[in-house]
């Protein structure tokens, strides 16, 4: 037996969707199962989103922290952000959002791993990427607002990262999965092994 997820789509006996908002909606299906019964499923429709977690030369990764609404909590994150534009190059979203949230450019960027964030409840798809050679970006700092005017930033040791997801004391997905996943990507064939940028993508296809 081959441990990889299938694209499959069972049949679709009718769909609505009562609620459409600025960025994301929400459809309901009348779902075929396997023996026959029609179920009705509600879920979130999400344009898509990646997330960079930047490693500096000293071990660090550049996090943030923002305060999130539907959790009431601020939460120390990796930067991240939506796909704005279908279609959209994840590569080109990704440079985009290191430089408005951290004001940073980077020289080497690899795709560290692709998720489903709530596969039961949302069809949200994330790239994570590894972004390595950290700089400043050039020119002015872009300008904030909302929840992201406040905002702090601060470059953490991998391990200390390590500690706090395991501790239970981080919970941002984008930053559990990608710092767990840079741990593992060390140990296993290495950083330099990590699939090229422009990889591709079933979830969100693009063109390079």
């Amino acid at each position: 037996m081959t441990i990889k997820d299938t694209p499959e789509e069972w049949e679709i006996r009718a769909t609505d969707t009562p609620f459409v908002g600025n960025k994301t909606s929400v459809r309901t299906d009348d779902v075929v199962m396997p023996d026959g019964t029609v179920v009705r499923r509600d879920y979130q429709v999400h344009p898509g989103s990646v997330a960079v977690l930047a490693l500096d030369e000293a071990g660090r990764v550049l996090v943030l922290r923002q305060y999130r609404h539907p959790v009431r909590h601020k939460l120390w994150e990796i930067p991240a952000g939506l796909l704005d534009v279908p279609g959209e190059n994840p590569l080109h979203a990704a440079q985009r959002e290191l430089y408005e949230e951290a004001h940073v450019k980077a020289e080497d960027w690899r795709v560290l791993t692709d998720v489903y964030t709530t596969p039961g409840g949302c069809d949200e798809a994330v790239r994570i990427f590894l972004a390595r050679g950290l700089s400043d970006a050039d020119g002015e700092r872009f300008e904030v607002e909302d929840e992201e005017a406040d905002m702090e930033l601060a470059r953490v040791p991998v391990e200390e990262l390590v500690r706090g997801v395991l501790a239970g004391e981080l919970h941002n997905t984008c930053l559990v999965v990608g710092v767990l996943s840079l741990v593992a990507a060390r140990q296993g064939d290495g950083l330099d092994a990590l699939r090229p940028a422009q990889a591709p993508w079933p979830a969100r296809p693009f063109e390079s």
